[in-house]
Formats: structure tokens, sequence, C-alpha cells
């Protein structure tokens, strides 16, 4: 009889020990996918995903919460991508929940939902997360819709469904745009290009920061628009390749008329199609140039790193006779200030890891 209580205890215990335990997963693990579209991953919960923050959430989807919301569009929306960062991992994930739900009692009520956009939007000292941010994700749930994996709480407002989000290091920047043309994204008979292995195609870039270049914009239809379903625009370049650029809510200016070749540096994201559906969330409108006095007292003409590759014309005497300048680049970074102080000190020092 005290063998078999012992071996009860025993096996009580292993039991709480497997069950706390959570599994490390990777970007490339998460999303990997069959032939036909389908996930490959094999389900285990709950686990943990590390990865640099791309968006801050506002810049997708409205947060506030909508007493007269009837629907997850109509309502407040999360969602905020993470990008692989670890060696030998590769893609990005996104995290989404919604104030409304598609499945009946499972909406959030005003305080429900404020107190769930503080959990997932700020660390345990109250700093809020950014883009830059490199982040710990603890997930409980993660559905597959539309050809990828989505960090959620499966339309469900049971505290069991959370998934965390803890602060690894701040400010850590965002990762360098992977530069592609739509040639990468589509066939030259404008359709998808699928590959389940993921070394090309849209699956190869899916969730990933890339700059789009060679386009031009063929409708400015959805530009500024508020709503999800309503902010589309679309881009093709010289081939008839083309591709949806899905816009967020914050302001671009105006945009480029029909006639201008540009690029587009955003998040490769996946909609509406487990093997098509790629389209491009767009962040930033490019390259721009900022004209500025440099140290040694001439002129300093500066573009985001994100644009390697392109290089400096000037004209004198006004635009028609472009030659590229002669001049060796200098990299250099730049932190943007938004503090309200105004007698604030700067100084540079090393951090360790």
């Amino acid at each position: 009889m005290k063998m078999i209580v012992r071996m009860t205890w025993i096996w009580a215990l292993s039991a709480v020990a497997a069950f706390g335990q959570t599994t490390v997963v990777t970007h490339a693990e998460l999303q990997a996918v069959t032939e036909e579209g389908k996930s490959a991953w094999e389900e285990i919960f709950p686990f943990t995903i590390r990865g640099v923050i791309l968006n801050d959430p506002e810049e997708m989807l409205p947060l506030a919460f909508n007493p007269e919301a009837v629907s997850p569009p109509t309502g407040g929306q999360y969602q905020m991508f993470i990008q692989a960062v670890a060696a030998g991992d590769r893609g990005g994930t996104a995290l989404y929940m919604a104030q409304r739900s598609f499945l009946s009692g499972q909406n959030y009520d005003e305080a429900g939902w404020l107190s769930e956009m503080q959990r997932v939007r700020f660390d345990e000292n109250g700093r809020r997360f950014r883009k830059g941010d490199l982040v710990e994700v603890t997930a409980r749930k993660a559905l597959f819709y539309n050809g990828k994996r989505n960090i959620n709480e499966a339309h469900r407002i049971d505290p069991n469904n959370n998934f965390d989000v803890a602060l690894v290091k701040p400010n850590v920047g965002l990762p360098q745009a992977e530069a592609i043309t739509l040639a990468d994204l589509k066939t030259a008979d404008d359709e998808a290009i699928f590959d389940a292995t993921r070394e090309t195609g849209g699956e190869h870039w899916q969730g990933m920061r890339v700059r789009l270049d060679g386009i031009r914009l063929t409708d400015t239809n959805g530009w500024g628009k508020a709503a999800w379903g309503e902010r589309i625009c679309w881009a093709a370049d010289d081939t008839g390749r083309s591709l949806l650029l899905r816009m967020p809510l914050t302001d671009l200016g105006e945009p480029p008329a029909t006639t201008t070749v540009f690029s587009a540096t955003g998040i490769l994201n996946q909609e509406g199609s487990s093997t098509a559906g790629y389209e491009l969330f767009v962040q930033e409108i490019g390259p721009v140039l900022d004209i500025g006095r440099g140290s040694g007292g001439g002129v300093a003409v500066s573009f985001s790193s994100d644009y390697a590759g392109y290089v400096v014309q000037y004209s004198d005497g006004g635009p028609g006779n472009w030659q590229d300048l002669d001049v060796t680049p200098r990299m250099t970074i730049v932190v943007e200030d938004t503090g309200d102080a105004t007698n604030r000190v700067y100084r540079l020092i090393r951090k360790d890891e």
C-alpha cells in the first residue's frame, strides 16, 4: 500500500513539472507549411518565441474600444508582427486579438479590453513596447488562418488563452529591410509564387520587413482611408506584375504620381489564401532625402540605410543633368528624441549585451 501511495505521489509531481514546461519554437517551425499551403507545425503549447517588433500596433489597426461594435472589424483590434533574429531562424509572426469575437459570449467589455491592452502593450515597468524592441512571447494558442500561424487567444476571453509579451532588450533596432522586386513574388503571368520549402516566393519573406523596389501605383483609392478593407492600393512594375499594398493608419503624405517609380518598405503579409494572397503592409514610401549641414561645413545628404544600393545624384542649376555624387558614404545612427524636456544633455556610452 505504501508503494502505491508513493508511486502516485511521484506521478503527480512529474505531471506538474511536465505541465509547467514551455517549449521554445522558431518562426521557421511555426510557419512551416505543406504543399497545399496548410500548417505543417505540430502543435505544442505553451511555447515561447522571440523576435524584434516590426510595427507599433496602432499603425495597423484601431486599438480603441468601440461600444457600438458588432463584429471584429468594427471593434478595437491589436496586431503586432515580430521577426526572427536568432541564427538559423527566418520569418515573422503576427500577434492578434480583438475586442469582438465571432464566437458568442466571447466579447470583451470596456474594462476587460483596456486591461488586455495594458497587459500586451506595456512591460512590467510600465514602458510601452515599440518597434525595434526584442521581445519574448509566451503563446498558449496559435490558430492557422489564410497561410500563416497567428499567435492569438483563439477568439476567446478565457485568461488561460492569453499570450504574454516580455521585454528582452529595448531598442535593438529594426532588422534591415530585404530588397525585393515583384519578380520575387509573382510569375510572368502575375500569379503568386508559392514554395512550400519557403526558399523562394512569398513564403520566403512572409512576416518579414522588406523593401519592394521598382513599382508604380496603378490606383490610389485606399490612400488615407481608415477601414482595413478600404486601405488598399495596387502597384505594378514594368512587366505587368502587380501587388496589393495595404496602407497604414499613419500619415504617409501625398501619394506618388502613378507615373513615378518608387520603393515601399513594410511587412510582407498574407491574407485571403493559403497559397497566394501576399501583400505589403506599407510603412514607408522612399527613399526620402534629408538635406542638412555636415560637421565639416558641407551639405549633408542622408537617407535610410534600408535603401542600401541607392546612390545620391546631383544636378547643378536645377533638375536635368543628373550625375552620381562621387563621395564616400558614411554610415550614421540617428536617434530622434521626442521628449518634452527643455534642458536635456546627452552622452554616448557602450552597454554590454
